[in-house]
């Protein structure tokens, strides 16, 4: 015990956290990072955010003319030196007029690339093609192929359609028929021509489309 009058040092403040605050020492906890440099954590959040930024870039999907001269089937120049506004305008007289037209289908689908559902172009596709089919030793192997792409549960390019409808099309599967996926390509064909054809007729893609080929003619 110290004689009256001597020296005392000063207290030492308490470093424990201080209730409902989560700092220590007057100090937040989140900025005391065993072994971390300030600088350092300034520089990895700056970071982040420019991944982020890129990230966000990337993942956005643009819908314009040069989406769709991106997968012509033929050269760019030469494909719009074939296709006269005339054609290209009565994709929108009907649905089905724009799909039985080469340039047509290609545009739709780059329409569809944009909003991430060309699976279901791409069934329809499928479909026709199955239809097709002549040896019977293949069909078998193509229906299961097609239904596992396509209509099974968690399927890589699972459409969208009911779920009758796809336990319908399961059932049909033990004993393929050139007929197996009919309601289900049905039901699809629906959707696009109800749902995304009429955004796609107001899409920059098709407007675009329409304005180089008024613009060659000029």
């Amino acid at each position: 015990m110290l004689p009256a009058g001597a020296w005392h040092p000063p207290p030492v403040p308490s470093c424990r956290p201080s209730p409902g605050t989560g700092e220590i020492c007057g100090q937040s906890l989140r900025d005391h990072s065993v072994g971390e440099d300030p600088r350092a954590a300034r520089t990895g959040q700056r970071q982040n955010r420019g991944m982020r930024t890129r990230l966000g870039c990337l993942s956005h999907k643009s819908d314009s003319y040069n989406d769709f001269t991106a997968i012509l089937p033929d050269k760019p120049n030469r494909a719009l030196k074939r296709l006269s506004t005339e054609e290209a305008s009565r994709w929108a007289d009907s649905f089905d007029v724009l799909l039985s037209h080469k340039y047509g289908l290609a545009a739709f689908r780059a329409f569809l690339k944009t909003e991430f559902s060309e699976e279901n172009l791409e069934f329809w596709l499928a479909c026709e093609d199955f239809k097709k089919t002549r040896s019977a030793a293949k069909l078998a192997s193509k229906a299961q192929r097609i239904f596992e792409e396509f209509i099974d549960v968690q399927a890589p390019r699972e459409v969208n359609i009911d779920f009758q409808t796809r336990e319908l099309t399961r059932r049909n599967m033990q004993e393929p028929s050139l007929s197996c996926f009919d309601q289900a390509q049905g039901k699809v064909h629906s959707l696009m021509e109800k749902d995304s054809y009429p955004r796609f007729l107001r899409s920059k893609i098709y407007t675009d489309l329409l304005s180089q080929t008024q613009r060659r003619l000029s």
